[in-house]
């Protein structure tokens, strides 16, 4: 063995050196990633975290992140049967059941004892400033004869079914009337035995609900709460047959995402990595080969995973499934190499052919980042997270084809798939004959002329729904619950803004007026806003001095109509006292109010007569409804905001609804889903312009390794297949999304990385073109088999990807062969 073999064969210290800061940086980003996966899980599973921020006010966007944060941590079940002592046993079990689980921080199925009398002496002190519109009316028409008529109805009416005032408190029975208009209880829902039950023809159905102990979104919550009902629910059916479960909740939706996520995980990283080494095992006919192209691609997975967390903090479902499908284009750089080193054979140098196949490899990786550096500026988290976990990814296992493998073989090839090398030159040949040189240009021009007649066909569809589907089974029983409860709707509302807490209220109050205006198919079925349990300063003074000039301006003569109807001198003495005392405490309250959120003290003194917000929400019994006052906004701190949640809004009264809020001042109607769609629309159109943009820049890259002639040669595969692509979505009548344009960047990153491949192997001296035209084969087949997993994907998004990625690689490689020079020896 000469000096020159020996050193070949022995590997030096920097060779040592090598493989320990390659075996380094592994074991600090698996220690990293295990570490993360054994505390907290980082996989974010709230579909939210895959939206951009639509709303153009920030306050809206607040108000979306924090209601979808206030009916998130619930669990709501319906217990249902025919019969009704079935229903309400069953709910009982399963509250006692859930309960004793520890899965939950509460569990409610039978309503706690609670006097309801105190939200009657809540209200008692601000009585006079609480009128309702029928009441309003009927004071603001005078005279005595009115009063007599509403003092003896009061008097020998039916009682009320409601919230009930003391008589002597409440004479007229202005604050009686004005408590029965409380929300306090969804529309379909009464309280029978304790429970809250809904009854819809023969059926009856009793509701349950939990609080959970954490975030929705946290794997442990999710496993523990699904436990805990599915234990319940086969106890329940043991004991009562008849009996049914319905849930809602976005624990349930998150948790089905994160299980359907997981699945996709296991089904796309187990076929590709069984599929890929399969190829590579009948192709190089080596076990020491796959496992070093494995080497390589674990090495890029591993540390991408570990900077995204690293970076992210928390790593998306999106990322962690298309992830699993980057191992496909991550051991493209091994193949390569590989395929240099078959072809040298017994004149193998691993230097040499780490120097060889450079240019290859850093022209291939500089598409491929600059697909995904545009995909990086999407303004979608999870896309940025997806961008960022590739060109880790890929720049890793790029690196350690270049700086790892070198110092890992260094023998020459025992044997090499000399037949299968042959062939596939002739097949090359043969191939170019028909595609390459000038007929290239022919080819183009027939591929155009057949696409454009599907570039015409071609429309977008950019609703949210079709990019994230929610599991069917869920959203059936969602809509099972909502029809029960009688609360159809919390994903569209009104964010009404202002500058002081005042002025929230009396803008709330106007948005009330005008949805009460609306009539036919532009009406709502109804609405809930913090004005139904707080009127504004303004509204309450307006019906003080309402009542002041039409019923205590005469003192006197109000006393005697108390009297002639019964009422005890001192009794009546002591509701006109009263009415002077908070009428001299109102002049002295000042009108603004401050933003105080729940659990704050409250504000206002013994006897004061205007209704505060914090002293509302101070009270337990408001919790349920808390949601609706906003308070002081974190992103805009000189503003305040409210929420007002229409109920039954349809595609008939929407229209009407936005022009209601638009009419009005400091008022928006937001609707996340379509702000969404309409976001994705006016970024699928910037995307074909970024997509021309990125063609132009891979162009230019090319001219400088190529000149220009060979850069218009090997780009134009690449944007034939982008033409293609576009052009069979129009034939077939698919509607293009964002997801598809995006993906397009990648078909652009990808595919030019096959005729860069082959041109770069021609134009090495000495090169088996044949072993070449392999490795783009194989390499090929390689990233359709991982991308093409996506096609199985529970995620539309992803399936979007998927399906565009396919079809644009397939062309690429098919068309590679026009970027190779007539004259193989030639140097572009």
């Amino acid at each position: 063995m000469n000096s020159t073999e020996l050193r070949t064969a022995t590997p030096s210290w920097r060779q040592w050196t090598l493989r320990a800061a390659w075996l380094l940086l592994a074991v600090v980003a698996g220690l990293y990633c295990a570490w993360r996966f054994t505390g907290p899980s980082p996989l974010q599973t709230n579909l939210l975290a895959l939206l951009p921020a639509t709303e153009a006010d920030p306050v809206a966007e607040e108000a979306v992140d924090k209601l979808a944060g206030a009916l998130g941590n619930r669990a709501v079940l319906l217990v249902s049967s025919d019969d009704a002592a079935h229903a309400k046993a069953a709910a009982l079990q399963l509250g006692a059941a859930l309960s004793a689980s520890h899965a939950f921080a509460s569990v409610t199925a039978r309503v706690p004892p609670f006097d309801v009398g105190r939200i009657t002496r809540f209200y008692e002190p601000y009585r006079f400033g609480l009128l309702t519109a029928t009441d309003r009316a009927l004071v603001a028409s005078g005279g005595a004869e009115t009063l007599r008529n509403t003092l003896a109805e009061r008097l020998y009416g039916l009682p009320s079914a409601g919230l009930a005032t003391p008589l002597a408190d409440d004479p007229f029975g202005w604050l009686q009337h004005w408590l029965a208009g409380l929300p306090l209880a969804a529309a379909n829902l009464t309280i029978e035995d304790g429970l809250l039950v809904s009854h819809r023809g023969n059926t009856t159905s009793v509701l349950v609900i939990g609080t959970l102990p954490g975030s929705a979104y946290e794997a442990d919550v999710q496993r523990g709460v699904l436990l805990a009902i599915a234990h319940g629910e086969t106890a329940l059916k043991a004991a009562w047959p008849d009996v049914t479960l319905a849930r809602t909740g976005a624990v349930f939706y998150a948790e089905s995402a994160r299980r359907a996520a997981e699945r996709d995980v296991h089904v796309i990283g187990i076929v590709t990595t069984v599929g890929i080494a399969l190829l590579m095992l009948w192709i190089f006919r080596s076990p020491r080969l796959l496992l070093l192209g494995f080497v390589s691609t674990a090495l890029g997975i591993l540390c991408a995973l570990a900077a995204t967390m690293l970076i992210f903090g928390q790593l998306h479902l999106l990322t962690l499934v298309f992830g699993a499908s980057l191992i496909g284009e991550a051991v493209d750089y091994s193949i390569q190499y590989f395929v240099v080193y078959l072809g040298a054979r017994q004149g193998w140098d691993a230097r040499r052919g780490s120097r060889e196949v450079l240019p290859a490899l850093t022209v291939a990786l500089s598409t491929s980042l600059l697909g995904y550096a545009i995909v990086m500026f999407a303004p979608f988290p999870a896309l940025r997270q997806i961008a960022c976990f590739a060109i880790v990814g890929i720049f890793v296992a790029f690196a350690s084809v270049v700086g790892l493998l070198p110092s890992l073989m260094t023998q020459p090839a025992r044997r090499s798939p000399r037949t299968l090398f042959a062939m596939a030159a002739l097949l090359l040949a043969r191939w170019h004959a028909l595609i390459g040189g000038r007929r290239a240009w022919v080819v183009a021009l027939v591929l155009v002329a057949i696409a454009v007649p599907g570039w015409l066909q071609l429309r977008g569809d950019d609703d949210i729904h079709l990019l994230i589907q929610r599991d069917p089974a869920l959203a059936a029983q969602e809509r099972v619950v909502s029809s029960a409860v009688g609360m159809d709707n919390s994903a569209q509302f009104f964010v009404v803004r202002g500058a002081t807490p005042e002025l929230v209220l009396e803008r709330t109050e106007a948005l009330g007026a005008r949805l009460e205006a609306l009539t036919g198919a532009s009406a709502p079925s109804g609405w809930q806003s913090v004005t139904q349990f707080v009127p504004s300063a303004r509204q309450q003074r307006a019906d003080r001095a309402l009542l002041g000039a039409h019923v205590f301006d005469d003192p006197a003569a109000l006393r005697a109509l108390l009297a002639a109807t019964g009422f005890r001198d001192e009794v009546a003495q002591a509701w006109v006292n009263g009415w002077a005392q908070s009428d001299a405490q109102s002049g002295a309250q000042p009108g603004a109010q401050s933003g105080a959120q729940p659990g704050a003290q409250p504000g206002a003194q013994p006897g004061d007569s205007v209704l505060r917000v914090e002293d509302w929400l101070a009270e337990p019994w408001s919790q349920p409804f808390r949601h609706l006052w906003l308070g002081r906004s974190v992103s805009t701190p000189d503003a305040f905001a409210a929420v007002v949640i229409p109920q039954g809004v349809s595609a008939a009264n929407q229209p009407a609804l936005i022009a209601t809020a638009q009419a009005l001042p400091g008022v928006s109607f937001v609707d996340k889903a379509a702000s969404v769609s309409r976001f994705f629309g006016v970024y699928r159109h910037d995307g074909a312009i970024w997509l021309a943009g990125a063609l132009t820049l891979v162009l230019a890259l090319l001219t400088v390794r190529y000149g220009w002639r060979g850069a218009i040669a090997v780009a134009m595969p690449v944007w034939l297949a982008v033409g293609v692509t576009l052009a069979v979505f129009g034939y077939a009548q698919m509607r293009i999304n964002l997801f598809n344009m995006l993906a397009l960047m990648l078909v652009l990153g990808v595919g030019a990385n096959y005729a860069v491949f082959l041109r770069e192997g021609a134009m090495r001296a000495h090169a088996d073109t044949g072993a070449v035209w392999t490795g783009v084969l194989l390499s090929a087949a390689t990233t359709l088999l991982s991308f093409g997993m996506l096609g199985m994907s529970s995620m539309p998004a992803l399936k979007s990807f998927g399906a565009t990625l396919s079809l644009g690689i397939m062309v690429s490689v098919m068309l590679a062969p026009i970027g190779i020079p007539s004259i193989e020896r030639r140097k572009a």
